[in-house]
Parts: C-alpha cells; sequence; structure tokens
C-alpha cells in the first residue's frame, strides 16, 4: 500500500463516521515539531439540516477544561500562591471536617485531610454523578450541582456537604475535584475563574475564541450537540447503533451566561485555539515566546502520581489501560498494556462530548480531534490518534 493511502486514511475513518450516522461533524489537527502536518474535516455543523461547517467551528470541550484549570493551579504553585502538600480546608474551610460513606452505607470520619494534590490528581474522595454503583455520585444526582444558574461557590458548599466516596488519597476516581480546584483558584485571585481563566491562559495564548460564553453574535459558530442531555446520564449505553438524538444542553452547559463558569467543564473552544494550549503543556511558552510555565514544572505535571495499586485507571466501565494521571491528565506508562498505538510518556485528556487532545514528546507530536456527541459509545478519539500513528511514515 502506497504511503499516501495510509496518510489518507485519517479522512476515511473519520467520513466513515459521518456516513454511518454516528457523528454529525469531526475535524482534526496533528501538529509536528510545532507545526500543522494533518488537518481536515468531515461532516457538518449541524448533520440534521446539513449546515455546512463555518470556517472556525466552536465546540464545548466538557472536560478538557480540567487541564486549563489544572494548568492555572501549577502556575499559582509557580509563583509560590498554592502549594501541593496544603490543606484544602486552609482555602475552603467548608471541607474541615469529611466522612465517607461506604459501599455499605456506613458513614465514619475521614482519617486525613483533602490536600491540593489530590485535587489535581482525582484522589480526593470525590465522585461524580454519573460514576455507575458509587453511593456518593448517587447523592450527586439528587442535588442540582449540574444546575449552570447555581455560582461555582454554591456548587462547591453543596459538594462539601456530602460524604466522600473514600479515604483521601487512597483511590483514583474521575471527579468533581477540578471544579473544588476552580473554586480554590477564585478564592486565591480574587476572582471568578472565568476572569482567571481569561488572564492566565486565553489572553496570553491568544485564544480568542475559548471561554464560558458565546457572544450572540458567534453562536451560528457553534456545532450541534447530539446524544445526551444529562451529564449524571453520561454512562447509561444501550446496545443501539449510535444515532444522531439532538441534545439539549443549555441548562447544564449555557450559551452566554456571563456568570456561570466551572473547573471540570463548561469552556468553548475551537480546534486552533486548543491546539495553542495544547502547546503550553508541551512547551511552557505562549506564541510571544514568553515562558509561563519552566521546564522543571512540564517535567512534574507529566509524571504518574497514582501508585501501582490503584491502577489500571477506570472511568466507570472505561479502562485506560497502560496509563497512570500526572498533575494535568493522563500519561502513558506502559506499551505493553496499552489497547492502542501510541508512545511513553504520551500525555493528554478527553471531553465527555467527543473531544480529545494527546501530546507525543518522543514524536514530537500534537493531536487534537473534535465534535459533539454527548457520551458517545464509539471512542472518536482513540481511533483518530490510532490513524495518525499508522501514517507516521509519510
Amino acid at each position: 500500500m502506497a504511503v499516501s493511502q495510509r496518510f489518507r486514511r485519517i479522512e476515511a475513518i473519520a467520513q466513515k463516521h459521518i456516513t454511518d450516522g454516528s457523528f454529525g461533524g469531526i475535524e482534526w489537527l496533528v501538529l509536528r515539531g510545532g507545526k500543522p502536518w494533518a488537518r481536515g474535516r468531515a461532516g457538518y455543523n449541524d448533520a440534521l439540516d446539513k449546515t455546512p461547517m463555518v470556517e472556525k467551528p466552536i465546540y464545548r470541550i466538557y472536560s478538557m477544561t480540567k487541564p486549563v484549570i489544572s494548568a492555572i493551579a501549577l502556575m499559582l504553585v509557580e509563583q509560590g500562591r498554592l502549594r501541593l502538600f496544603e490543606p484544602l480546608a486552609a482555602y475552603l474551610p467548608e471541607f474541615s471536617e469529611m466522612s465517607v460513606l461506604d459501599e455499605d452505607g456506613n458513614l465514619r470520619k475521614a482519617d486525613g485531610p483533602i490536600i491540593i494534590e489530590h485535587l489535581l490528581t482525582h484522589r480526593a474522595g470525590l465522585s461524580y454523578g454519573f460514576i455507575p454503583g458509587c453511593p456518593v455520585g448517587k447523592l450527586y444526582c439528587d442535588t442540582n450541582i449540574n444546575d449552570a444558574t447555581m455560582p461555582l461557590a454554591g456548587v462547591i458548599e453543596t459538594v462539601a456537604a456530602l460524604p466522600l466516596a473514600f479515604e483521601p488519597g487512597s483511590e483514583w476516581r474521575y471527579s468533581v475535584a477540578t471544579d473544588v480546584l476552580a473554586r480554590v483558584i477564585e478564592v486565591i485571585c480574587g476572582d471568578s475563574i472565568a476572569n482567571v481563566v481569561r488572564e492566565f491562559i486565553t489572553d496570553p495564548l491568544e485564544m480568542v475564541d475559548t471561554g464560558y460564553s458565546v457572544a450572540a453574535s458567534q453562536q451560528d459558530r457553534i456545532v450541534a450537540a447530539f446524544g445526551k442531555d444529562d451529564l449524571n446520564a453520561l454512562m447509561d449505553f444501550d446496545d443501539q447503533p449510535q444515532s444522531l438524538i439532538p441534545a439539549e444542553l443549555s441548562a447544564q452547559h449555557p450559551l452566554d451566561d456571563q456568570n456561570f463558569g466551572r473547573g471540570g467543564y463548561g469552556l468553548y473552544s475551537t480546534l486552533d485555539d486548543y491546539a495553542g494550549f495544547a502547546m503550553l503543556l508541551a512547551t511552557g511558552k505562549a506564541p510571544s515566546g514568553e515562558r509561563l510555565l519552566s521546564r522543571k514544572m512540564l517535567e512534574l505535571a507529566v509524571s504518574n502520581r497514582i501508585p501501582p495499586g490503584q491502577l489500571p485507571l477506570r472511568i466507570g466501565p472505561l479502562v485506560l489501560p497502560g496509563y497512570g494521571y500526572g498533575l494535568a491528565g493522563r500519561v502513558m506508562l506502559d506499551l505493553g498494556q496499552s489497547l492502542g498505538m501510541t508512545s511513553v510518556g504520551e500525555h493528554g485528556w478527553a471531553g465527555a462530548a467527543s473531544t480529545y487532545f494527546w501530546i507525543d514528546p518522543s514524536e514530537d507530536l500534537i493531536g487534537l480531534s473534535m465534535s459533539q456527541y454527548l457520551g458517545s459509545k464509539i471512542p472518536l478519539g482513540d481511533d483518530i490518534r490510532s490513524a495518525v500513528y499508522q501514517a507516521l511514515d509519510e
């Protein structure tokens, strides 16, 4: 097979998902050496009415918000305004006296405190409403913490009033920890998380289309969303083929609410904007050349912090074999366990609505794929990443 055919497989795989009716629109971008190496798109801005993709589509990036918040926390550590070993209660006293609810329904006082490092690594004892079989997750479902009209401070006060799912530091569980971290950042900076993101990230990185809201004049650029309407139903999978069911997300992810801000999700962004943020995680630098994160901090951020007994990482039924977790996302540790092509040291994260990014230092590569399907049964990011790696000889 000619090498050029391998390169075209990236587009072919994306187009197959569009033709099958599994996704409405897909974009991808791969940088090598900081320069575009592969870029493409398939499908529509709105597949139901066949609206063509606009020049720079805007996506709800959901949990790809998390690395942005983590990067701000690391900047605050470098500035001496935050320490990884500090107790969370030093900033948010409502977390001073926490209890643990075990799977048998028994409550007991937590043995130790939550520290800042636990928030960055999802080992704080917190959970998510969509985690199957988690009693604390079920308690989250009974609250209104997903209501976008609730201020971040109110969300975190509600979380603090509920028990933990496990002793801090004893497990890895995907959780609202980054929302709590965002509230810590608000307390330190004395400003809303939306303003802090603008000051620390989007302004210096020239991410002009990234933020917690989209102005009315730009909302026609937002890619239509399909799949689930509710984050708590994220993992309610059935055995039917994936289809384009329109999703109304504004109750949890508003379009243009200037008071809205979260740590674990909430940002809108574009492929090129987020590529600029990925470059920050790869180089520590802004487009101007200004260093925003030191070389040593980047080394720290992409080092695995999860003990072997807490691996493999699991998000409900989804397992990430071979991966550990650092201070800003997953990191590949063992290719012998990986179920897909990658490299040791590859790191990144994904979003619930089918956005995905990875940074591969050994290949000097940054890859991104974006679509808008909340709760997809198809691992689109893995498919695009595999297509990229099989074409690397091109």
